[in-house]
């Protein structure tokens, strides 16, 4: 065996020995609310499809109708010959529905973290990044090759504390998620929005987790607050609540246009398919229409938190659709993911790195398409699998 293959391998040894290993599993998907997993049957509350879109026939036919009338490839980037006329009309309804003076779309949440922040900013400057933001965040903060700084999580204090240390003349950048994708918990906007005038910096929002979920007509919830004005750059991705796959960033005219020009993950990249256009236009009409999905989920959220709280559980501070239950343990957690997948749930156990050291969860993920009766049923589920492993008593 070749040193470089006995040294990969003793890493995955060493992960599996943590209980770290990743394993990827078949899905099929059954309808909104069921996949079979391992040949089981079962009710999905690890998916972010939040309002149930990604099933939906509208979504479908918008698909078929855009491959049939542009084909099945963009055939090259944006800046080449890949830019076909059904970008211009979605993004211009994009930048409508948000109110803004334009709009951008990129092939994925990750590739618009990794391209806006590293054009952004630059080895002289500074990012100021929540500790708990997504991984695309943090990689972007790496490949801009800026100074990182970590304030502690939604901690107002510990960030104004690293700005004032700040040199005046460096470029300063705040980034944040809106929902924390892995605590369910939100960021302290207003008070960013005030450090961020105060100092000077540019303050970019991922809204991958809010948006379609919060605000008037699913806005997101820097609309929701209202300080879509104070927030220099809107993130989020069509691939949760609208159903479909992609990301955008919104703003001012000038400012995409310097993407446009600075973003090495839009400028060397196939753009996306045109099926997946026509899903995007349809998601942004069916979002801004049925009021009625976002109220559901909310209500079913509430509901679930407070159950799970009020048996004894650790949901950390989850004020969404996205519930933690937090254990500790990577063994426990495994094996509390495993025993709800017996019981007919699939729940997924999170551990390091993804979540701190010591934090291990189960992250229940929930859509506005269950059923009342199901989500009874998973909470009766969830609490005798607890008794049982004396995670509550």
């Amino acid at each position: 065996m070749r040193l470089w293959e006995e040294q990969l391998k003793i890493e995955l040894l060493h992960l599996e020995k943590k209980t770290q290993r990743r394993r990827l599993h078949s899905i099929d998907f059954l309808n909104d609310s069921f996949i079979i997993m391992n040949g089981r049957k079962l009710l999905n509350l690890s998916s972010n499809n939040y309002l149930g879109l990604a099933g939906d026939k509208r979504l479908i036919e918008a698909s078929i109708h855009a491959t049939n009338k542009y084909g099945a490839s963009s055939t090259a980037s944006r800046l080449i010959v890949g830019n076909y006329s059904l970008y211009e009309h979605v993004e211009t309804e994009l930048a409508r529905w948000k109110g803004t003076e334009s709009a951008l779309i990129f092939n994925s949440g990750y590739t618009a973290n990794l391209g806006i922040i590293s054009a952004l900013v630059g080895r002289n400057d500074l990012v100021f990044s929540d500790k708990w933001n997504h991984a695309s965040i943090n990689d972007g903060i790496i490949l801009s090759r800026a100074e990182m700084k970590r304030y502690l999580h939604n901690d107002l204090d510990h960030l104004e504390a690293l700005l004032k240390k700040a040199p005046q003349h460096k470029r300063k950048l705040i980034v944040t998620d809106s929902v924390f994708s892995m605590d369910g918990d939100i960021a302290p906007l207003k008070g960013l929005v005030e450090l961020k005038e105060k100092y000077g910096a540019i303050l970019m929002v991922d809204e991958a987790h809010s948006i379609g979920v919060f605000g008037e007509g699913g806005k997101g919830l820097v609309h929701d607050i209202g300080l879509q004005e104070q927030v220099d750059v809107h993130v989020g991705t069509f691939s949760k609540s609208l159903g479909s796959f992609g990301a955008y960033v919104t703003g001012k005219q000038w400012l995409l246009d310097y993407f446009v020009n600075k973003m090495r993950s839009f400028i060397f990249t196939t753009a996306l398919p045109p099926a997946v256009l026509g899903s995007i236009q349809a998601a942004i009409h069916i979002v801004q229409q049925e009021s009625a999905l976002r109220k559901q989920l909310h209500n079913y959220s509430k509901y679930f938190r407070t159950k799970l709280s009020g048996l004894g559980f650790n949901i950390g501070t989850s004020m969404t659709q996205i519930v933690p239950v937090i254990i500790g343990s990577n063994e426990l957690t495994v094996q509390f993911s495993e025993r709800l997948q017996e019981r007919g749930i699939a729940a997924v156990s999170i551990r390091p790195p993804t979540v701190p050291k010591g934090t291990a969860r189960i992250r229940f993920s929930l859509m506005a398409t269950l059923s009342k009766d199901k989500l009874d049923w998973a909470i009766n589920e969830i609490a005798a699998i607890g008794q049982e492993m004396r995670i509550i008593s």
